[in-house]
């Protein structure tokens, strides 16, 4: 799967074509590790599923989310923006690379990661590949399931949004069967209280989606034709103002986690 365009209908059936689907960190990068933290909830997945190995390889690594503290860990990551961030978290710096051509040897580490990132790669089928190869044993993918992203009321709000994610995201069997080997699919509950501010993560506070700076930690807001984001934002604005949205969804300010699209990939040879 390598990705140059995203083609989506949007704006009553147009089909718009958006060019290559990596989004641009170093421009819109610069407070994305305020938004975007290591949720302890989460990490307990991500921590368990490493077990026992001592040395793992985090490609994509952004500004260090997930990273075990108590493992040798080295990171890639091709955005100086992003490198920047994993300074102020104290996390080891990151070696400039991208994920399909990794500058190690077959087999250098324990276990390998690529935490919410495959989606930005370039050629993703190579880059899982190529985590392969470097691997001993399991290789950790979190990602989002495309076909289970319209389970909460943002299919409603945000359906063009909605749409790009869903041309992004590689399928879950495309990951496992590019990875080559036994997997193991994980559903992940996400907290109400989620500290890592991707989408689903605001499911009970949608107040949260009226924040630029919130929207920008979100690429995909990135990839939408003009005025469209503006439009999204102020009908959502508007129901929040009226009563309407909580009349509909005021339920998810109740629900203490969501079972939505985020999915924890456990391959291992």
């Amino acid at each position: 799967m390598t990705l140059t365009s995203l083609k989506i209908k949007i704006n009553r059936g147009e089909i718009v074509k958006i060019k290559h689907s990596a989004f641009n960190y170093d421009k819109h990068g610069q407070k994305y590790s305020g938004y975007r933290r290591t949720d302890p909830r989460i990490e307990e997945y991500v921590y368990a599923a490493l077990e026992s190995a001592s040395t793992i390889l985090n490609v994509g690594a952004g500004a260090g989310s997930y990273e075990p503290e108590d493992k040798y860990v080295i990171a890639v990551e091709p955005s100086s923006v992003m490198r920047s961030q994993r300074q102020r978290g104290k996390k080891v710096p990151a070696i400039i690379g991208t994920a399909d051509s990794l500058p190690f040897d077959d087999h250098s580490f324990d276990a390998s990661m690529a935490m919410v990132t495959i989606h930005h790669w370039p050629d993703i089928k190579k880059g899982l590949q190529e985590l392969r190869r470097v691997t001993r044993e399991q290789v950790l993918i979190m990602t989002f399931d495309p076909e289970a992203l319209d389970g909460y009321w943002n299919a409603e709000y945000f359906p063009e949004l909605n749409e790009i994610e869903k041309v992004r995201y590689p399928t879950i069997d495309f990951i496992t069967e590019s990875l080559g080997v036994n997997s193991q699919v994980q559903q992940i509950p996400i907290p109400f209280d989620c500290a890592d501010g991707f989408q689903e993560a605001f499911y009970g506070r949608p107040e949260a989606f009226l924040d630029k700076e919130v929207r920008l930690s979100q690429s995909a807001w990135g990839f939408l034709p003009d005025g469209v984001e503006e439009k999204l934002v102020k009908r959502l604005s508007d129901d929040l103002k009226s009563g309407t949205w909580d009349k509909k969804y005021g339920h998810y300010r109740k629900k203490p986690a969501l079972m939505g699209a985020l999915r924890l990939i456990i391959a291992r040879p």
